[in-house]
C-alpha cells in the first residue's frame, strides 16, 4: 500500500520528554469510533482515519517500549521501532475479527522491538538458539520472579533454577547475565532534552491515565492468550499436557527431579518431554493466532 508507508507520526527524536507529554494529548478512542475508523481505512485507505489509529495508540507503543530499557539502546529507537509495529498493526487490522486494536498492535509492537533488540546487538555474542533468544528477553523476568535482584553474578542455585526454568544450560544464565548486567536504567534516570522540563522514569510510569489504559490493554491481551492456550493445549497428549502444566503454568512449579520420580523416568526424559511439549504448543499457538488475524501468517 503505497500511501500506508507516508502515514504521519510523531516522532521521538525531537526530546523523549517532550515526545512522550505531546503523545499524551491524543485521545483514546472508544469502541464504536475505533471500528469506523478501522473500516475506513480498510474499505477506503482513507490515511487520515488511520494516522488517528497510530496517534491514539503511541502511549501504548511507548508504556511496551519502556519495558526494554535494559538493553543499552537509545529508548528514543526503541520507541520509533514500537512505533513500527503499531503502524504495521494498524496496516493490517481487521476490525470484523472482533478484537480490540490495542490488543492486535501488542504483538506487533513487541515483535518490531524485539527483531530491532537482535539487529542491534551481535548475534555472535547473543547465539542464535532459539533458547539463547529466550534467554535474552526473559532472564531479567526470571530473576524477579525469584527474587534474585542483586548486582554481580547470581547464586548458584539460582543460576540453576533459572537454568531449569528456561531450558538452557547453567553456563548460558552465567554467560547471559553478565552481558546483561548493569544495563537496567534507573527509575530516577532524567529523560529528555537539557531544553526540557525534568521528568524521570518513574514520573511517566505513573501517569494514572497512562496506567489505567495499560491495565485494561494488559487483561484484554490475557484472555485473549488463555483462550488461546486453552485451544491449544489439545494438541498435547496427557503425559505431555501434565508436564508441561506442572513444569511451566503452575505458580510453584516442580522440578525435573520431582517429575521423574513420579513418571520414574529420567530427568533428562521429562525435559526432552517438556521441551517438546512446549514446542508443540507454542506452533499451535502461532497458528491459531494466524487463523484470528492476530498476526501474520
Amino acid at each position: 500500500m503505497s500511501n500506508y508507508a507516508n502515514l504521519p507520526a510523531p516522532s521521538p527524536e525531537q526530546g523523549l520528554n517532550r515526545y512522550l507529554q505531546e503523545i499524551r494529548k491524543f485521545p483514546m478512542l472508544e469502541p464504536e469510533e475505533e471500528y469506523m475508523l478501522a473500516k475506513s481505512w480498510v474499505d477506503h485507505q482513507d490515511t487520515q482515519a488511520a494516522h488517528k489509529m497510530v496517534t491514539s495508540h503511541l502511549r501504548l507503543a511507548a508504556k511496551i517500549a519502556m519495558g526494554y530499557r535494559g538493553y543499552g539502546l537509545p529508548q528514543a529507537e526503541v520507541i520509533s521501532e514500537a512505533n513500527v509495529g503499531l503502524m504495521q498493526a494498524v496496516k493490517r487490522f481487521d476490525p470484523e475479527k472482533g478484537f480490540r486494536l490495542a490488543t492486535y498492535a501488542m504483538w506487533w509492537i513487541r515483535a518490531s522491538i524485539q527483531e530491532y533488540i537482535l539487529r542491534s546487538w551481535s548475534l555472535v555474542k547473543l547465539g542464535t538458539t532459539s533458547a539463547q533468544k529466550k534467554l535474552f528477553f526473559n532472564l531479567r523476568k526470571a530473576k524477579s520472579r525469584i527474587g534474585a535482584l542483586e548486582d554481580g553474578d547470581l547464586r548458584p542455585e539460582n543460576v540453576t533454577r533459572i537454568a531449569n526454568d528456561l531450558n538452557v544450560t547453567e553456563q548460558e544464565v552465567i554467560s547471559m547475565n553478565r552481558r546483561l548486567s548493569g544495563g537496567d536504567a534507573s527509575l530516577n534516570a532524567m529523560v529528555g532534552s537539557e531544553d526540557d522540563s525534568a521528568t524521570q522514569w518513574q514520573d511517566w510510569l505513573e501517569d494514572e491515565d497512562a496506567d489505567q489504559a495499560g491495565h485494561y490493554e494488559a487483561a484484554d491481551e490475557l484472555s485473549v492468550r488463555r483462550e488461546l492456550l486453552t485451544e491449544a493445549m489439545d494438541v498435547l497428549n496427557d503425559r505431555e499436557k501434565d508436564i508441561l502444566i506442572k513444569r511451566r503454568l503452575q505458580d510453584e512449579p516442580l522440578t525435573l527431579e520431582e517429575l521423574s520420580g513420579q513418571y520414574d523416568v529420567s530427568r533428562e526424559r521429562i525435559r526432552q518431554i517438556e521441551v517438546r511439549a512446549f514446542e508443540k504448543l507454542q506452533k499451535r499457538m502461532r497458528g491459531l493466532a494466524a487463523e484470528k488475524g492476530m498476526i501474520s501468517a
